[in-house]
């Protein structure tokens, strides 16, 4: 009997209440969190900074834009001579109808304006038909197109004035007028 009774004593003293237990478990959470930062490379950093006295430069990364995809055609560089006009790009343009654009504005059928990849907002930009010879100026208030191999869309209205309304499709010249 004196084995059972010493062995009870010895368990109940063994015991740890739930206070201390809960207690010792935030103890040790804390002292490995402090551990973790310890180790941490903005700790390092800091570290390397007090050390030499000089400032590092810390890189961001890189954000990439996923709305919009990459132009197709890029701004051509106009050549140096007087009789030269900013060329934008040559390409295929389309005509479509939306009902908002991507610069907020209520999508007009009736309106002379166009959606490119890259030129700003309020862009004023003459299309020519390089077929028929045909002009238009719009200005750019959307985003778009996002079909590879076309680089501008006009409004129905630009289109008509082109008379490309039936094709659908057409090689145009783009100029920056503005």
């Amino acid at each position: 009997m004196s084995r059972f009774a010493s062995a009870e004593t010895t368990a109940e003293t063994a015991r740890i209440s739930p206070a201390t237990s809960s207690r010792l478990l935030l103890a040790i959470i804390g002292a490995a969190s402090l551990a973790a930062c310890a180790q941490s490379p903005v700790g390092r950093q800091k570290a390397d900074l007090a050390s030499t006295g000089r400032q590092v430069a810390i890189e961001r990364p890189h954000r990439v834009a996923t709305l919009h995809p990459r132009p197709i055609s890029r701004v051509r560089v106009p050549s140096e001579t007087a009789d030269a006009r900013p060329t934008a790009s040559r390409g295929v343009a389309s005509f479509y109808s939306d009902t908002e654009t991507a610069s907020g504005e209520k999508f007009d059928k009736n309106e002379l304006t166009a959606a490119h990849p890259s030129l700003p907002f309020g862009t004023r930009l003459r299309v020519t038909d390089v077929s028929s010879g045909r002009a238009v100026t719009v200005r750019v208030n959307d985003r778009g197109p996002f079909v590879r191999g076309r680089v501008v869309d006009i409004s129905p209205s630009a289109a008509e004035a082109l008379g490309m309304v039936d094709k659908g499709i057409t090689n145009v010249r783009l100029d920056v007028v503005q």
